[in-house]
């Protein structure tokens, strides 16, 4: 948590220096000119009034941090477009007769932005297909993760999205965490549980805690444990089921929770001829997962990356292994999903929203 406050307060830093920038750079718009008569100062202040009251209406509509976001994001190409244009300056070796540097800005960052909020608050299939030694038949799994319900729908928009994952025929359906967050409301969590407990899987829905879900039970009359078993969903907290004496779900408990114990202490004791997938909301702990013998690990978390150009940031700090798709290390596959839905970041640039279905079949008779 420590590292994500250092990011989010260097991030409000940035913008209060970003709303700075605006100010001066949209006092070179004409029509700013034409009102402070010419007068830089004048101008200045005007735009900062501007800027300032356009961050307070993007807060109010959606939150600070997306406020923030498109703040650094108008920031991010006034500063590349006036990089262009001073190029292009040098090479006409004279000015352009309209503020074009400003009017790519505003409409790069509107257009950049829609698309992001459209990548993110609608949802698309992912497919993957996988093989394996071990004598599993055939079998259609689909996946969603981080959900966090509420954040780009509410309990019936979920419940829409389940819908549309049925009509896919799979034979379970896996939840690899934040199915909600402290900011899902009551009404609306039950619902989506409601929903969920409305599927006839052959297989049933399995589920392991995010680092979110917690956060939703405190001070509520309901618990979500309670919720989801009421609707029968099978919750795994380092624990293991054998499934139709095929296969093994195994959910961990979040990495960010206490007592976490080791995979392989996990897997001690099973059937290890059986094909085994594990839940982990975080990818964060491959080359001990494929040490264990896991043959899959599904997890969310990292949202795919959110946003261009920080999409690899976790990778880099060191805090996650992958940030979305498929990798195979020894024998074990890795998926992680771009989740369903969003936290507090409205956009995404760098990914888009998705269930996952995933066929696993034998590749020997």
């Amino acid at each position: 948590m420590g590292m994500w406050r250092l990011i989010f307060g260097s991030m409000i830093v940035l913008s209060v220096l970003g709303i700075l920038y605006l100010g001066i750079a949209i006092a070179r718009f004409g029509g700013i000119k034409r009102l402070s008569r010419g007068k830089r100062l004048i101008g200045v202040l005007i735009s900062l009034g501007i800027t300032g009251a356009l961050f307070l209406i993007f807060k109010l509509t959606m939150s600070t941090v997306n406020a923030v976001m498109i703040i650094l994001h108008a920031v991010l190409f006034f500063l590349l477009f006036g990089l262009v244009f001073r190029i292009a300056k040098r090479v006409r070796k004279k000015e352009t007769r309209h503020y074009w540097q400003g009017w790519l800005a505003i409409g790069v960052t509107a257009v950049y932005l829609s698309a992001g909020w459209f990548l993110c608050h609608h949802v698309w299939r992912t497919d993957y297909s996988l093989s394996t030694q071990k004598q599993i038949g055939q079998l259609k799994a689909a996946l969603i993760a981080d959900s966090h319900i509420g954040a780009t729908f509410d309990g019936e928009g979920f419940a829409e999205h389940i819908k549309t994952i049925a009509e896919q025929s799979p034979d379970i359906l896996f939840i690899a965490g934040d199915f909600v967050d402290s900011g899902s409301k009551p009404e609306d969590v039950k619902r989506a549980c409601e929903a969920l407990g409305e599927l006839d899987l052959k297989y049933g829905i399995w589920y392991c805690y995010g680092n979110h879900d917690d956060s939703y039970s405190r001070g509520k009359d309901t618990s979500l444990e309670t919720l989801l078993t009421d609707n029968g969903i099978h919750i795994l907290s380092d624990s293991a089921q054998l499934i139709d004496d095929r296969f093994y779900v195994i959910g961990r408990r979040d990495k960010s929770q206490k007592g976490r114990r080791e995979l392989k202490e996990l897997i001690s004791g099973l059937d290890t001829s059986k094909y085994m997938i594990v839940l982990d909301h975080q990818p964060a702990d491959y080359d001990a997962e494929a040490a264990a013998g896991a043959d899959l690990v599904l997890s969310g978390h990292t949202h795919g990356g959110q946003l261009i150009p920080a999409t690899f940031v976790g990778e880099w700090l060191g805090m996650n292994d992958n940030t979305y798709g498929y990798e195979r290390r020894s024998d074990t596959d890795f998926i992680v999903t771009s989740g369903i839905a969003d936290w507090e970041i409205k956009f995404k640039t760098g990914t888009k929203s998705e269930y996952v279905i995933i066929e696993i079949g034998s590749a020997v008779a």
